[in-house]
């Protein structure tokens, strides 16, 4: 761990060589009045809007939507087969199932997915206005870095593996209280910084109906993620049936984006983590590599000075069109088809989502060996991306 000066409180980074960009985003975390302990930096940390993804901080009093993200709930699913291996005609038929049963991308499901919640959502404008089409999202993959993996895991037996969050519901969610956050800040704290657009730090405190509105909002959105990936993985698996006989284990599902009050240093604090994952001691998580890298299933070792936090990924270190204009495509292809893998690298446009564009994941995993210990490696046998 490495510790840079902030203005109120010290920045904290298990990433030994932030880039600038992310440092000057954690020191405007830092800066803030109502700033708790330090701010910290995971290994996977790199930029975002306002705050950076990879980023833990504990807030008194407040919550600042873009601390939490705009895919509010995104996270990690995955369960064990019991199955110890499948050929490549298995797999290939397996995957092909998966794509009929789950959209990507844009897609969404032709027919309304029953929830049981849908009939309690909160009465807020924003939720109400996206639950016609937050009823055909559930159940669905997206597109950027969210996957469905297929995996060998160091126990011996197949895994399934799930990346999504909370689709475009959630994202309209985190926009519209950021625009509210914006708003308030000017009318009542008009001597601190202000923010215009997506990006930025505007908060809301707590007290106000704006406060109680978003965390009533980002926890429905919380939930719906949860569901969401739950339905996928119940999808995979009876993808899974219709080929070959096995069975399930218990699905492991968490989030990485979200806000919840919790206690630390003996005080109620809001801890936000924006790409970070909770890492409680003895928590099991899941720690996912790039396409084409091992991911990990972990368990917490409960550090006080992350927070008791851990990374969410590999983290990227090319944009996504430095990855398209920079990377070759037939290299990104041969290192994955080397490996047996099949992947989802068929075109340049393919190519923000290939392994060269995302740091190097065991080197996040040894950055992080006082956060997490490895429980499982999981090694991708087939990826279907959006």
């Amino acid at each position: 761990m490495r510790i840079f000066q902030g203005d109120k409180v010290s920045i904290k980074s298990w990433c030994q060589e932030p880039e600038e960009e992310v440092l000057a985003q954690a020191r405007d975390l830092a800066a803030l009045p109502f700033v708790f302990k330090h701010v910290c930096l995971m290994p996977d940390a790199h930029s975002g809007y306002g705050m950076p993804i990879g980023g833990v901080a504990a807030l008194k009093d407040v919550v600042i939507p873009n601390a939490v993200g705009v895919d509010i709930g995104c996270g990690m699913s995955c369960a064990r087969t019991s199955l110890r291996d499948l050929d490549t005609k298995t797999l290939k038929s397996i995957m092909s199932m998966i794509r009929k049963r789950i959209p990507v991308g844009f897609d969404h499901h032709k027919k309304d997915q029953p929830w049981e919640l849908f009939a309690k959502a909160p009465d807020i404008p924003v939720v109400r206005e996206e639950l016609s089409s937050a009823r055909r999202q559930l159940g669905t993959l997206g597109g950027g870095n969210h996957f469905m993996e297929i995996q060998k895991g160091s126990d011996g037996f197949i895994w399934i593996m799930v990346h999504s969050g909370s689709r475009n519901f959630g994202y309209k969610i985190a926009r519209d209280f950021n625009r509210k956050a914006q708003k308030l800040n000017r009318e009542r704290y008009p001597f601190m910084k202000q923010y215009q657009g997506e990006g930025g730090l505007a908060f809301l405190p707590k007290g106000s109906l704006e406060f109680s509105q978003y965390i009533e909002g980002m926890t429905y959105a919380l939930k719906f993620a949860y569901r969401n990936r739950e339905l996928m993985i119940e999808r995979i698996e009876e993808s899974f049936r219709e080929v070959i006989p096995c069975e399930f284990g218990g699905i492991i599902n968490i989030h990485h984006n979200y806000a919840a009050e919790e206690i630390h240093f003996g005080e109620k604090v809001w801890v936000h983590r924006k790409g970070a994952t909770s890492a409680k001691k003895g928590e099991i998580g899941i720690v996912p590599g790039s396409q084409g890298t091992a991911s990990y299933i972990v368990r917490g070792l409960g550090n006080p000075e992350s927070f008791e936090s851990c990374s969410h990924g590999a983290g990227r270190t090319l944009s996504r069109g430095q990855a398209r204009k920079i990377l070759d495509l037939k290299s990104e292809q041969q290192r994955l088809d080397e490996q047996g893998i099949l992947h989802s690298i068929r075109g340049r446009r393919d190519l923000d989502e290939a392994s060269s564009a995302y740091k190097n994941i065991q080197t996040v995993m040894r950055e992080q060996s006082d956060l997490v210990e490895i429980v499982i490696e999981l090694k991708p046998m087939g990826v279907v991306k959006g």
